[in-house]
């Protein structure tokens, strides 16, 4: 008998640098931007002897993150077949390899009837991947340091409901995350993620859609010094003219978000005008709701 598990990708992230953990400590972190339309459901169940395959066999790295939770309980030598269905494109930033892997642990936990906390989850994800997205934690924020699998703060909330428009900036330049080399951000970019760490929490807390989109922008705006998307002035031209937000973007992928308030006023016809300016400039726009 097979068991399942499933986990939502994302559209880029809300934060992504360098912050500060205890005793002062740097590390890399990120809050990735959910996005429930993407979704990975995976299915585990028994073999013959004691071998462990994928279906489909390209996707080894969430292969290798159920052989890690296995070993860990000792149940390597049991096999099992694992087999993966997901809608999220690959390359663009969106989270495809992190839901496979989260969504394929689930469901060989299940399957041995284990229980696991996120933090589990997250740390054998980073095994597999090196780097991992935030997702695991499903509604909850937290500030996470996706080379070391550990959360660097729980932000004590969800994030604001957003309205997101989604534009692939380079849909024929698809990007290998691990390819790229860390950014090395400088001492006063590493002083504005300071800030900006502060402006988030409170954002979380009172629910805050503008701020969380000063936030994302200025997250955005570092990035640029490092790995640029193509298009990006122009498109936040169109966020402030349409009353957006502002934006975000997939640190090292290709999506932007033009994101909105849903409870603001004229929210819906403004969504719609930057649909058609969007379009307009070339673009293939989605709409999606956080």
């Amino acid at each position: 008998m097979h068991r399942t598990g499933s986990a939502i990708g994302h559209h880029g992230e809300i934060i992504q640098g360098v912050f500060e953990r205890e005793r002062r400590t740097l590390v890399r972190g990120l809050l990735s931007l959910p996005c429930r339309a993407f979704t990975s459901t995976a299915a585990f169940g028994p073999a013959d002897g004691n071998e462990m395959t994928v279906s489909p066999t390209w996707k080894t790295k969430a292969l290798d993150a159920v052989k890690a939770l296995l070993d860990s309980r000792n149940l390597l030598s049991t096999g099992g077949e694992l087999s993966i269905k997901s809608n999220i494109p690959v390359g663009y930033g969106l989270g495809s390899s992190t839901a496979d892997v989260i969504a394929s642990i689930r469901a060989a936990a299940s399957y041995h009837g284990l229980s696991l906390a996120p933090t589990d989850i997250a740390r054998m994800a980073v095994v597999a991947e090196q780097a991992s997205d935030s997702t695991m934690f499903d509604g909850e924020a937290v500030l996470f340091a996706q080379r070391e699998g550990l959360v660097i703060e729980g932000l004590h909330g969800e994030l604001p409901a957003i309205d997101l428009v989604s534009a692939n900036v380079a849909p024929d330049k698809p990007v290998n995350t691990l390819a790229f080399p860390p950014a090395r951000y400088s001492t006063r970019e590493i002083e504005q993620f300071r800030s900006l760490r502060g402006f988030l929490r409170t954002a979380i807390r009172g629910g805050n859609a503008a701020l969380l989109g000063r936030v994302a922008t200025a997250s955005a705006t570092i990035n640029q010094r490092h790995l640029p998307q193509e298009h990006f002035a122009e498109i936040k031209t169109i966020a402030e003219k349409n009353g957006a937000v502002r934006i975000q973007v997939a640190h090292s992928g290709t999506v932007v978000g033009v994101m909105f308030d849903p409870a603001g006023a004229g929210a819906s016809k403004a969504i719609a005008t930057a649909m058609i300016d969007l379009l307009s400039a070339g673009f293939s726009p989605q709409l999606y709701r956080h």
